[in-house]
């Protein structure tokens, strides 16, 4: 009769071997190839592999969120800190580091050097305008410590239907620039036409393509796949808290909603590059001596 033992099986008192080895569910068996995911705390140097994508950087900087890889030809990629890197061929999970106190702030939402001990200037004259509240509380979220340092002012204006009498009443001169971030500037729109009719050397109408501010935060950032498209006659925002489902009664809705997209905005990695551009341009017009 058979005898079974570790690894031998014997018959009539005969050795012969095992051809089955060793219990199969012996040990660890769930155990991924390459190991599983553990923590690793961030520091400059740290040279990180971002599998999706093959790209490979040393750490340079990380804050709110995110970190910027360096790879060998000075090309800089941002990702959001968490798992899905590899280190020395590991899978990790990128953590800032443990600290005894709070963190130094060395760069802002924006991504500028953070400057310590410097006071907001006294407000310049020249002013930056934007069309509602959404889009000033985006522009302070990501843009607020650049903006006090300069002494620049966002101001919002319900509206750029009457931006030619806007511009006048404000009168722009030298020392005196104003800078206006439009939302849907787009070639024929409305807006694209009303901006056209400002011709002051004075003043810089920008614009960035998004039919509302809402959609120049990107939908990864906020947890959804895209930003729909609402037919042409529906309130955009009512229709987009529709289409994912939320409450969209009234205006406490899209007051709430905005509130939940906005707490999401860390800095300027969750926003969509065409806004960036538009932001870091009015900025440097108005700051202009």
């Amino acid at each position: 009769m058979w005898l079974r033992g570790k690894g031998v099986a014997s018959v009539y008192g005969g050795a012969v071997a095992d051809r089955y080895g060793n219990d199969v569910l012996a040990g660890d068996w769930r155990k991924p190839k390459n190991g599983r995911t553990v923590n690793v705390e961030l520091e400059k140097g740290l040279v990180v592999e971002e599998p999706s994508s093959g790209f490979v950087g040393a750490v340079v900087r990380w804050e709110h969120g995110v970190v910027d890889l360096e790879d060998r030809h000075g090309k800089i990629r941002t990702y959001p800190m968490g798992p899905g890197f590899w280190v020395d061929g590991k899978p990790v999970s990128l953590v800032a580091p443990k600290k005894a106190g709070p963190a130094k702030k060395t760069r802002t939402a924006s991504g500028s050097v953070a400057v310590d001990n410097v006071r907001a200037k006294v407000a310049r004259a020249s002013r930056i305008y934007v069309e509602g509240r959404h889009d000033a509380e985006l522009v302070e979220r990501v843009w607020g410590d650049d903006l006090r340092i300069e002494g620049v002012v966002v101001e919002y204006l319900e509206g750029i239907d009457d931006l030619p009498g806007i511009v006048n009443r404000f009168q722009p001169g030298p020392g005196r620039r104003l800078g206006v971030l439009v939302d849907h500037l787009v070639e024929g729109s409305k807006e694209s036409k009303i901006a056209a009719q400002v011709t002051n050397r004075h003043v810089l109408v920008v614009g960035h393509p998004f039919i509302d501010i809402w959609e120049a935060v990107k939908p990864s950032s906020v947890g959804i796949a895209a930003w729909p498209r609402i037919p042409h006659g529906e309130e955009w925002k009512k229709g987009v808290l529709r289409t994912f489902g939320w409450p969209a009664t009234d205006q406490a809705d899209v007051a709430a909603a905005w509130k939940h997209i906005l707490s999401k905005v860390k800095s300027y990695a969750d926003l969509e590059p065409e806004l960036l551009g538009r932001v870091e341009e009015l900025i440097d017009f108005v700051t202009q001596d």
